[in-house]
């Protein structure tokens, strides 16, 4: 490894480290403190903390390589996440903040989910947790056997220490200082992965001779490249069913635990616009810099005559082709911390279904505050634990699994998450069933051997469609067949409205 990449590393490492040493400085040593930063985060944290942890590194990887092969024709799961982001900061955001610090100031999703309906049976809170501590535990090995990779591809260590390197330094600001530490690293991750999305394509026209140049290359390579409905890489026409899917990226937001708490830690929801402003902006001109990235850097590697063997590689290659090597290692830490931003997230969320909806609600209900914070570091560094085990197989089918994840909370916590922030007739059977039928569809849709030789029902169609229209169907069919019958259901949601017009308007 080149020694300005190695000085480039080393710094970004050591700035990490020492956010989370400032944040366990600032954290109040209490639950609400460290599993949720006070409720007390600026707009601008929380904008940039829920788009890098949404965009983990397949905004550097996945999305250049999706445009290296395909062209245009893959911006349309670009434009459906950009929709899904702005209708979340429009619909959720706002909302789920006051509802939240309504309902007993619920800190965890399954926290809101209970206290919402007033669930005495425990039912809510065990099925929320139990989908958010399997599915994110398998979400953050993915993410750490990602940084392992990297390590072995580009850094020339051993996978097995590029997976601690990446875990050891998460763990440190994670476990130490909470929500605030993981808040504050996001924040620094989110502007190391904006400056190096619009810096890449930027210096790959300039070294193509400007954009009008840049464009005749991709044209002369195949006209298809700059359609968006023509698959450049088999030249198939994008079908309305392909353009619904992709777009239907979107949906997910609303039911992602790690991007939502961000909305629950705002300190009011006067911050709220600010919030949405800065955060659609970062995340439209990072995910549009990705996309740029695989089409421009086609036309260069065209234009220059050279190979690239893997597509998703092409942000590492322009890095190490186009830069000195200080320059390359702060890139390459760009994907680093599109990766470490997710974990960090993922990690926590766990932790903390871990220590309020599992210890603190089934094995100590007067535990005390410090105390929940000892059991939330002592949770974090369990699921760590698990998940550097489960990423020791490469070969592993965890990978494949974690793929169909977003589709998964976003049909199970999705149409949930609407109907009880929108919704006052919504029941508490409802929400059971709307969780169950979700998940269960988007499972059976992906791994059922339905279709044609077995595979599955119709793979043309994402998951979240079909899981998202049967949760919500589900949820409106019981709540009109089976009526919340608990006052304070719907006395709790009168008293949300209140209190949100009025927080509204000030």
């Amino acid at each position: 490894m080149e020694t300005g990449t190695l000085i480039s590393l080393a710094i970004y490492f050591i700035a990490m480290i020492g956010i989370g040493i400032y944040a366990y400085r600032q954290n109040e040593e209490t639950s609400s403190g460290y599993l949720l930063g006070g409720r007390k985060l600026s707009a601008p944290v929380v904008a940039l903390s829920a788009g890098a942890s949404d965009m983990s590194g397949w905004m550097l990887l996945g999305i250049p390589g999706a445009m290296y092969l395909s062209g245009a024709s893959s911006l349309w799961i670009a434009f459906g996440l950009c929709l899904g982001a702005w209708l979340n900061y429009i619909i959720v955001a706002p909302r789920l903040r006051v509802f939240t610090e309504l309902a007993k100031d619920a800190i965890t999703l399954p926290d809101y989910f209970e206290n919402r309906f007033f669930d005495s049976s425990r039912s809510l809170r065990i099925i929320a947790s139990i989908v958010i501590i399997i599915f994110f535990t398998l979400y953050t090995s993915s993410g750490i056997a990602a940084g392992g990779k990297l390590f072995e591809s580009s850094f020339g260590y051993n996978y097995e220490v590029g997976l601690y390197i990446t875990a050891g330094v998460v763990v440190c600001y994670t476990l130490f200082g909470g929500f605030m530490a993981v808040s504050l690293t996001d924040f620094v991750q989110g502007i190391i992965m904006f400056i190096a999305l619009v810096m890449v394509p930027t210096v790959v026209v300039f070294e193509l001779g400007g954009i009008g140049n840049t464009l005749d290359v991709l044209a002369k390579t195949d006209s298809n490249l700059l359609s968006l409905f023509v698959d450049a890489s088999t030249g198939a026409t994008v079908t309305v069913i392909g353009v619904i899917s992709l777009m239907s990226w979107g949906l997910g937001y609303f039911g992602q635990p790690h991007i939502i708490v961000r909305f629950m830690a705002i300190s009011s929801i006067k911050e709220m616009p600010a919030a949405r402003r800065i955060g659609m902006s970062w995340m439209i001109v990072s995910i549009f810099g990705a996309a740029a990235t695989g089409l421009f850097g086609l036309a260069y590697m065209n234009s220059t005559g050279q190979a690239l063997d893997d597509p998703e590689t092409i942000f590492i290659t322009l890095s190490q082709l186009l830069f000195h090597p200080l320059i390359g290692g702060f890139l390459l830490a760009a994907i680093l911390a599109a990766i470490m931003s997710t974990i960090s997230s993922q990690l926590l969320v766990t932790s903390s279904s871990l220590t309020r909806d599992v210890y603190v609600t089934f094995i100590d209900q007067e535990c005390s505050e410090q105390k929940q914070v000892v059991i939330g570091r002592i949770c974090v560094a369990l699921v760590a634990v698990v998940a550097i085990a489960l990423a020791y197989d490469q070969d592993s089918s965890i990978l494949s699994l974690v793929s169909n994840a977003w589709a998964g909370f976003g049909a199970a916590f999705g149409p949930l998450v609407l109907f009880s922030l929108l919704w006052k007739d919504m029941s508490r059977l409802a929400a059971i069933g709307g969780i169950v039928s979700g998940a269960a569809t988007v499972l059976v849709w992906i791994y059922a051997p339905l279709g044609e030789n077995g595979g599955s029902i119709y793979p043309e169609l994402y998951a979240i469609i079909p899981g998202f229209i049967v949760s919500s169907f589900v949820i409106v069919a019981v709540s009109l067949i089976k009526p919340e019958k608990n006052i304070k259901v719907r006395t709790l949601f009168e008293s949300f409205v209140d209190k949100y017009a009025l927080e509204s308007k000030r």
